[in-house]
C-alpha cells in the first residue's frame, strides 16, 4: 500500500510517501519545508496569518506529489503549535481544502508514541529499554520504553519556544542561557516525573535539533542524513556543540554547510535543551535517529 504521513508541527512541515507492505518498508519520497507555523504562538495562543500562509503553500506542494505518486492513504499529524493555537481551525480548514482530510491534531502522548515506533524500528532489542527523545520547535517528547511505550510525557520546551520566550540576544547573553536553562531543567524534572529517563540502555535523539547537534559532531562540510543516521554522539561533544552555537552569531551559524536555513536561529535553544537531557539522563552518548514521528505515521496507516 502506497502511503502518505504528514507530520506538521511547531517550525517545519515533512512528508513522507512509501509503500508499506506488512514488515516491509520503502521510502519512495522524503521532503521537508521549513514553514515556522508557530511563529508568535507561545506570547499569542495564536497562529499568525504569514505563519498559515507559509505552511499551506507547503501543504500546496505536498499534494501535487501526492497525487503524482499515486497515494492511496494519507495520514495529517499536527503537534504542538496546532495544539495551543486558539484559531486553529483557520489553519485545518485550510488543509481540508487542499488534500480533502482534516488534520489529526495530536496529543503529546500520541506524538510520543508515534516518535518511539519510528525512532526503534531499526534498533535491537539487544539496547534497550530506550527512552526516545524529540526536541521539537514547540515540545519535547520523552518516551521509555522497549518494544512498546511503557511510559511518557511531552513538555513544552521545544526550539521555536524557548528562543522566542528567552533569546532576544544574538548571540544569546549568559542571562539569557541562564534564565532558559532554569526553564528547561524544570520541564525535564516534570518529564522525569512520569518517566524513568535515567533507567535506559541506549538514549535516542531524533528531529532537526538532535540530527543537527550530530552533524556538527561529526564534522560533515554538508548535511548527510545517511551519515547522521544511528551515529552516536558523546555528552561530552554535545556539550561543546551547544557551547558553541550558544556563543556563534547567527550569520557564523548560517554559514555551517550543514545548517538548513530554517534552524539558524533556533539551533541554540534546541542545543541547550538536549545539552541539559544529556545532563539530567546521565546518558554517556545519544544515538542520532533519522527516522522518528514521521516514519512512525507512515507505519501507523499500514496497520489501520
Amino acid at each position: 500500500m502506497r502511503v502518505a504521513a504528514i507530520d506538521c508541527g511547531t517550525n517545519s512541515i515533512r512528508l513522507l510517501i512509501a509503500d508499506v507492505d506488512g514488515v516491509n518498508f520503502r521510502e519512495v519520497y522524503r521532503t521537508m519545508e521549513i514553514v515556522r507555523l508557530g511563529q508568535g504562538v507561545d506570547q499569542t495562543g495564536r497562529f499568525h496569518p504569514d505563519a498559515i500562509t507559509r505552511t499551506l503553500a507547503a501543504v500546496d506542494l505536498f499534494a501535487g506529489e501526492i497525487r503524482r505518486r499515486g497515494v492511496e492513504k494519507i495520514r495529517f499529524c499536527a503537534t504542538s503549535a496546532t495544539r495551543d493555537a486558539t484559531n486553529r481551525d483557520l489553519f485545518l480548514n485550510g488543509v481540508n481544502e487542499r488534500l480533502g482530510i482534516f488534520p489529526e491534531v495530536i496529543s503529546g502522548e500520541e506524538e510520543a508514541t508515534l516518535s518511539f515506533q519510528g525512532a526503534i524500528r531499526e534498533l535491537s532489542q539487544s539496547q534497550s529499554p530506550f527512552l526516545v527523545v524529540d526536541i521539537g520547535g514547540g515540545s519535547t517528547e520523552f518516551v521509555f520504553g522497549s518494544s512498546i511505550v511503557e511510559s511518557a510525557k511531552s513538555v513544552n520546551i521545544g526550539c521555536v519556544r524557548m528562543s522566542e520566550r528567552h533569546f532576544k540576544s544574538d548571540p544569546p547573553s549568559a542571562d539569557e542561557i541562564a534564565l532558559a536553562t532554569e526553564d528547561i531543567k524544570i520541564a525535564i524534572a516534570e518529564a522525569a516525573s512520569i518517566v524513568p529517563i535515567t533507567k535506559a540502555k541506549t538514549l535516542v535523539a531524533v528531529a532537526g535539533t538532535a540530527t543537527t547537534v550530530a552533524a556538527a559532531a561529526l564534522g560533515l562540510e554538508e548535511y548527510d542524513r545517511y551519515a547522521i543516521h544511528l551515529s552516536r554522539i558523546s555528552a561530552a561533544q554535545v556539550a561543546e556543540v551547544s557551547q558553541m552555537f550558544l556563543s556563534l552569531s547567527s550569520a557564523a551559524r548560517a554559514a555551517l554547510g550543514y545548517m538548513h536555513p530554517g534552524r539558524v536561529d533556533v539551533i541554540p535553544a534546541g542545543a541547550l535543551v538536549l545539552n541539559q537531557v544529556m545532563i539530567a539522563t546521565g546518558a554517556k552518548e545519544f544515538v542520532a535517529s533519522e527516522t522518528d514521528i514521521l516514519d512512525g505515521i507512515a507505519w501507523s496507516l499500514a496497520s489501520s
